[in-house]
């Protein structure tokens, strides 16, 4: 039997344990939750979310969401949850991920993508990635592959793949190809004209004016088209993986790998252990050459073992990635981040003990806005808010941060 006590409010301030909860051992490996769950947070990118395309951000995360719900419900694990949600990410027309992703300087699509799972603490990533519809899956793939052991002759197996070779394991792999212009979009194919057109312009013009375009083209770069994927989720078990998909900046060099496809940079996720009180997960999103350069996921990630956690996050966002001495040089400082921590507690209530697993979740930007959305598994229907910065402050060097908490629970046998 499940208890379908379930809460989830938004909040400016998350507070840590403030319930009749208290934090217990891991239950023993025979005792499982009776029921299902889990939850799932997912962004559609740090950027520039115009009102006029609010409803179709926000819908396209309500699909994510319920998409990764139902399969949690079908007592899948965290891993194969948000592997779904970002399917769904990526079929998106509207998100610069899989379909509709930016064109490189030469008009083709290259992909990056990466998916981490907490429990075996494996990774799998794709860069640079051509004529394939979701990335993402070739990234699960790879992670998957690696939890069989080693190849044949005692071969390592590879974890990150790029370019043509990512695209030929894909498809040694029963993963169907798609050919680049059915990828492409009307959207994607006018961006690309337009700024191809405004290079051009840039390149006949001296050199003293050439500098002052260049930089103008990248700031308008920069705001509107950093909206990476993502998803972060937790299940029945407390085991929790996150995942990262995107295009790359528009106009970019063909062969240019983003955070999405970088280890600790684009994605993490840790199941709580001695060391760590707390599960973790984290997917980013914002210019990809910041987040690498930072390695913003898994830095934020090891700020959540702290007992605050949005005073955590503050700092982290604050300290490591705007104030980063690794980004001096950078005018304005992109990125955005969703977090999710967990701890497990059981409560003993007459003959039953009620497991029950208190979610906080976050997310963060120091861009213009941020789409996210969320769900419990015992939700009807998700939640959707687009985050914005606070008028009167300066992107990329000031930043915007809200969550909420969410407590599960069901009763072990």
């Amino acid at each position: 039997m499940e208890n379908l006590t379930n809460s989830a409010e938004e909040k400016q301030h998350s507070s840590l344990l403030t319930n009749s909860w208290s934090k217990k051992e891991e239950l023993s490996k025979n005792q499982k939750p009776n029921g299902v769950g889990g939850f799932v947070l997912v962004h559609a990118g740090a950027g520039y979310h115009s009102e006029s395309k609010a409803k179709e951000y926000k819908h396209v995360c309500k699909r994510a969401c319920q998409r990764a719900v139902d399969r949690l419900r079908a007592g899948a694990l965290a891993v194969e949850a948000v592997a779904a949600a970002l399917v769904e990410l990526e079929d998106s027309p509207f998100t610069n991920a899989g379909m509709g992703s930016n064109l490189n300087l030469s008009g083709e699509i290259e992909c990056d993508a990466s998916i981490m799972d907490g429990k075996s603490l494996q990774f799998g990533a794709v860069g640079a990635i051509s004529g394939i519809k979701n990335p993402v899956l070739v990234a699960n793939r790879l992670l998957s592959e690696a939890q069989k052991g080693k190849l044949s002759a005692g071969r390592i197996p590879p974890c990150f793949l790029v370019g043509r070779g990512a695209h030929e394991w894909a498809i040694s792999h029963g993963i169907p190809p798609c050919p680049s212009e059915k990828m492409a979009t009307k959207f994607s194919v006018s961006a690309y004209k337009r700024n191809k057109r405004k290079m051009e312009v840039a390149e006949k013009m001296d050199t003293g004016h050439n500098q002052t375009k260049k930089t103008r083209l990248s700031g308008e770069n920069d705001s509107g088209c950093l909206d990476t994927v993502g998803a972060v989720v937790v299940d029945l078990e407390g085991n929790v993986a996150a995942a990262v998909s995107s295009g790359g900046l528009a106009m970019k060099h063909p062969g240019r790998v983003g955070q999405a496809a970088h280890y600790g940079c684009g994605c993490w996720a840790e199941n709580a252990c001695n060391m760590n009180p707390y599960s973790t997960a984290v997917s980013t999103s914002g210019c990809g050459e910041h987040l690498i350069r930072t390695m913003l996921a898994q830095e934020c990630s090891a700020a959540m073992q702290s007992e605050d956690a949005h005073q955590a996050l503050l700092e982290a966002m604050q300290n490591k990635f705007i104030s980063s001495p690794f980004l001096a040089s950078e005018d304005r400082v992109l990125g955005g981040v969703i977090v999710l921590r967990c701890c497990r507690c059981v409560e003993t209530q007459q003959s039953q003990n009620i497991q029950g697993i208190l979610v906080e979740f976050l997310w963060s930007h120091t861009t213009e806005s941020m789409c996210v959305g969320y769900m419990s598994a015992q939700d009807s229907k998700a939640k959707t808010h687009i985050s914005r910065l606070p008028p009167g402050t300066i992107p990329g060097q000031s930043l915007a941060i809200e969550g909420g908490v969410c407590r599960l629970m069901s009763v072990v046998e």
